[in-house]
């Protein structure tokens, strides 16, 4: 594979939103997860002192919260002030103590040193109620809400930039699920709202890559939205226990992830709006995650009679199987690449991604008692984030090689090797090079037409199979660096890798 470049000729600057990441609860995502007074890495706020260092480690700029399905019936105000009082979670049917909240998720964000993105509840909640959040979050004083938080112990607004107005609310899985002239009307009115908070503010809203849906939404708000949030799940699992095989999931990092992207380009672009609005793909992975028996099942034998055991144990017991590790190898590795790949090939308009969730369930981080585990993903987040330069270049590649395999019933043909080329400030460039084979090393070479480098270093993540993974007490995936060499252009990919090639 040949890729010929110049430094004069880039797609844009990428955001380093587009390495953000997602947050909400469910299982032990946030009790448990991120925060946990119980535990002896807990520092004197409750949260994981270990989670909060991994996180600074991938340079998180940003984390979506609360939800995801659990903000479409979510009451803000019971998260906030001394008072918390537990309540009935009806997305994932647990209690929720509420003992995190809104000034606990911002304290999270200040020692991370992310941006925080609050996500609305548009499900059950109302225009209104996401303004007074907006209220509470960033007004100095006016305002009863403002003086809460003041009375809470915080003197200073929050100063929460991006908001989401909804999660879903295209789905009928969802709460308080709309149909598209609903969510235009909704989505406007909250904006107007939001905006007379505080016009300083950034909003996206509830899209999928659908043309109605898009037409009524951006017809209706479009005037008032700066983002469009999009969500993508690409993995099967039957059971939640056995996975798609590596042979697989690659074959979902084409098309599958570019054609959303391109259609929402489409329908910005129809309506004058790709200079204004951009994507945010603010939930993505490679696995869905695993919550069986949730709605219908438990529903129908509870009408027959049965006792609380099969909620307990086949629905919330269940959940636990996410953090199967073996689960996540190399191939979410390979996945996510791929994934922020085809993010900075069309930075332009996409602006920020948020990897769903941070940590347990599918994340990127495992927590136990004894400390944490860094899924294979993880170091993808690791090399991308602190080694690629901020403008993407556009490249032409030949002779590219291609894996073919089918889908259920469909057959695809995916690139083998995947490379997006970026250049710092500095002018030295870096390029995150994907090779998805799974048993044969492949050839890059990068030609510039505006002067070549002359030495090159590699970062390659990988481990003995596809199957790698890493485990309590079991580390078989990691980052391994090359010395600085002479370059003469050309680099060798090893079998099922994630490289990051760093030229001067």
């Amino acid at each position: 594979m040949k890729i010929t470049c110049s430094r004069k000729q880039a797609v844009g600057r990428a955001d380093r939103m587009l390495y953000g990441h997602f947050l909400e609860h469910f299982h032990r995502q946030i009790y448990g997860g991120v925060f946990d007074p119980s535990s002896r890495f807990a520092d004197e706020d409750g949260f994981r002192a270990d989670v909060i260092e991994a996180l600074r480690r991938i340079r998180t700029p940003i984390i979506r919260w609360p939800g995801g399905c659990y903000v479409s019936a979510y009451d803000w105000k019971r998260g906030v002030g001394p008072e918390r009082v537990p309540a009935y979670d009806k997305a994932w049917r647990v209690e929720e103590s509420h003992r995190f909240g809104t000034d606990e998720f911002i304290k999270l964000c200040r020692k991370i040193g992310c941006e925080p993105y609050i996500c609305t509840n548009a499900g059950t909640g109302s225009a209104e109620e996401m303004s007074d959040w907006v209220e509470y979050c960033n007004l100095r004083e006016m305002g009863s809400f403002a003086k809460q938080r003041i009375a809470n112990g915080f003197p200073e607004p929050h100063g929460v930039r991006f908001w989401s107005i909804g999660n879903e609310n295209w789905g009928g899985h969802e709460i308080g699920s709309k149909d598209a002239d609903e969510w235009g009307r909704l989505v406007r009115e909250a904006a107007k709202m939001m905006l007379r908070i505080d016009p300083t503010i950034e909003l996206s809203a509830a899209s999928i890559d659908n043309l109605d849906w898009n037409l009524s939404l951006l017809r209706a708000a479009g005037a008032y939205l700066d983002w469009v949030s999009l969500h993508g799940y690409w993995g099967n699992t039957r059971d939640g226990l056995v996975p798609d095989s590596y042979d697989t999931v690659v074959l979902h990092t084409g098309e599958d992830i570019s054609g959303s992207i391109g259609r929402v380009r489409a329908y910005l672009t129809a309506l004058g709006l790709e200079k204004k609005i951009r994507i945010a793909y603010d939930e993505w992975n490679l696995r869905g995650w695993y919550h069986p028996n949730l709605m219908e099942i438990w529903d129908r034998r509870r009408l027959r009679g049965e006792d609380e055991a099969f909620y307990r144990d086949r629905v919330l017991g269940e959940r636990n199987k996410n953090d199967i590790n073996a689960i996540y190898t190399m191939a979410d590795a390979v996945f996510s690449a791929s994934f922020l790949n085809t993010c900075l090939k069309n930075c332009d308009i996409v602006g920020m991604a948020c990897f769903s969730p941070v940590v347990n369930t599918r994340g990127a981080i495992f927590t136990h008692p004894d400390g944490i585990v860094l899924r294979p993903q993880y170091y993808v987040f690791e090399l991308y984030a602190n080694l690629l330069g901020d403008t993407v270049l556009d490249g032409w590649t030949e002779d590219v090689p291609t894996i073919t395999g089918r889908v259920w019933d469909d057959e695809k043909t995916v690139d083998a090797v995947d490379v997006a080329l970026t250049v710092g400030e500095d002018g030295r460039c870096a390029a995150a090079a994907v090779n998805k084979d799974p048993a044969a090393a492949q050839r890059v070479e990068f030609a510039f037409l505006d002067g070549s480098p002359r030495e090159r270093r590699i970062h390659t993540l990988n481990g003995p199979g596809v199957d790698s993974y890493n485990d309590v007490g079991r580390e078989e995936v990691g980052v391994t660096v090359s010395p600085w060499e002479p370059f003469d252009g050309k680099v060798t990919l090893p079998p099922h890798s994630v490289n990051v090639i760093e030229m001067r």
